[in-house]
């Protein structure tokens, strides 16, 4: 058993990590500001410190609690925001996550599993899929921030023997997924059909996503407990699929008579992206093992009981 903080405990993906977590005996604390997570998926036998990563309150748990391990999943993450107001975004994501690595450096903790990302760290010139070794080009500043964390955690290890293993998720997507953010087509699209409310498609709807289902980046994590050495890791199934695909198959899953709707395409969007995870197969001992159909059924579900 290790005690484990979770950061972002409250959203999308880190509520179902720390359930896991749970559910596998180990302690954990969750930090979330709840700007965007939700008290409704905390678990309650975690605990919970409704703290903002920048702030002291959250450097002191981390020396208090003593975590072996802090997976960061905090973030802001809406990419069009972070090109409005690119200071917030790195006040967000670069300084309160060096807030987590000062205060962790300070209290001994072994591990930082951090919550990366997939395509905009890679932009449009890289190779589909893409690879760990292909250049990093981010062509927003979200990207940007994601991988200046990737830097200063390498800096943590060396300095501070803090092992860092950077997960470089695809478009993740699942129940609890937020429809209300820019962020998670899947979800945005299952709320307006289940509200018999019309849909809109950016632009052609060519354009491609890796989509992945959250209970798969759940496993990666729990897989990269065990990892003893640092690592960066696409986190993916490495297929593309465009948004129009997937409309239609959540048009069909949810049984509405709405057919699709374009509107402009948003200026700066990413036009494909897919990720080779064939790296995290060879040392994580990981794979996708839901697939899209099975993945967009099991969301669907989920929606609809919620």
């Amino acid at each position: 058993m290790s005690r484990i903080l979770v950061t972002g405990g409250a959203g999308f993906i880190a509520s179902h990590v720390a359930d896991r977590l749970l559910a596998d005996g180990h302690e954990v604390a969750i930090v979330d500001n709840l700007s965007t997570g939700r008290r409704e998926h905390l678990h309650p036998a975690a605990r919970f410190f409704p703290y903002d990563i920048k702030d002291q309150q959250t450097a002191d748990l981390i020396l208090s609690f003593k975590p072996q391990v802090i997976i960061h999943h905090a973030a802001q993450m809406e990419v069009r925001r972070s090109v409005a107001d690119p200071v917030f975004d790195a006040q967000e994501n670069i300084i309160g996550t060096l807030n987590l690595c000062q205060a962790a450096a300070q209290a001994g903790t072994e591990k930082f599993i951090f919550a990366s990302t997939g395509g905009a760290i890679y932009g449009d010139d890289a190779p589909i899929p893409a690879r760990e070794t292909d250049p990093p080009r981010p062509e927003c500043p979200y990207g940007v921030a994601k991988l200046a964390v990737e830097h200063y955690l390498h800096v943590y290890h060396r300095e501070y023997g803090l092992t860092p293993i950077c997960l470089r998720y695809a478009n993740v997507y699942g129940p609890r997924q937020n429809g209300l953010g820019e962020a998670g087509v899947v979800a945005i699209f299952i709320e307006k059909f289940l509200a018999h409310q019309q849909p809109i498609i950016n632009g052609d709807g060519r354009q491609t996503r890796d989509f992945v289902y959250v209970g798969d980046v759940v496993a990666a994590n729990l897989l990269a407990l065990d990892y003893p050495r640092p690592g960066v890791f696409n986190i993916g199934t490495g297929l593309e699929t465009d948004i129009l695909t997937i409309y239609l198959k959540l048009q069909k899953l949810t049984d509405s008579p709405l057919n699709p709707v374009h509107g402009p395409p948003k200026p700066g969007e990413q036009r494909r992206s897919a990720l080779h995870c064939q790296l995290a197969a060879e040392l994580l001992h990981w794979q996708p093992q839901v697939t899209l159909d099975e993945g967009l059924a099991h969301t669907v579900a989920a929606f609809r009981h919620k």
